[in-house]
C-alpha cells in the first residue's frame, strides 16, 4: 500500500487546512489509519487516529479543533484542521496499519503563520 498525503500549505492563525491521504489501494480492509506530525526539533506525535470501529482518538491539543474522516469509496482519508494555531506548525505523516504492518505517507508541510 503507498500512501500519498497533501493539502498541507501556508495558512493564516485561526485558519483551517484539510489534509487528504490517497492510498494505492483499498482501505477497507485497514485496521487503523491516521496522523502523526512532526515539528521542528520534535518527536512524531500521533494527532489523530481512526480505527476499522470508527473509534476516534486525538492529541489533546487538538481535540475540538480538528477532525479525522475516511472515504471508503475514494480509498481516502481526512484530516480536517480548524481554528488553526502556531504551534499546530509540523509536517504532517499519514499511516495505516494492514495485517499487521505499517505503511507511511511521505509528509505534507502545514505552517501557520502571519
Amino acid at each position: 500500500v503507498q500512501l500519498q498525503a497533501s493539502g498541507g500549505g501556508l495558512v493564516q492563525p485561526g485558519g483551517s487546512l484539510r489534509l487528504s491521504c490517497a492510498a494505492s489501494g483499498s482501505i477497507f480492509s485497514i485496521s487503523v489509519m491516521g496522523w502523526f506530525r512532526q515539528a521542528p526539533g520534535k518527536k512524531r506525535e500521533l494527532v489523530a487516529g481512526l480505527t476499522s470501529g470508527a473509534s476516534t482518538n486525538y492529541a489533546d491539543s487538538v481535540k475540538g479543533r480538528f477532525a479525522i474522516s475516511r472515504d471508503n469509496a475514494e480509498n481516502t482519508w481526512y484530516l480536517q484542521m480548524n481554528s488553526l494555531k502556531s504551534e499546530d506548525t509540523g509536517v504532517y505523516f499519514c499511516y495505516a496499519a494492514l495485517y499487521g504492518v505499517e505503511y507511511w505517507g511521505k509528509g505534507t508541510q502545514v505552517t501557520v503563520s502571519s
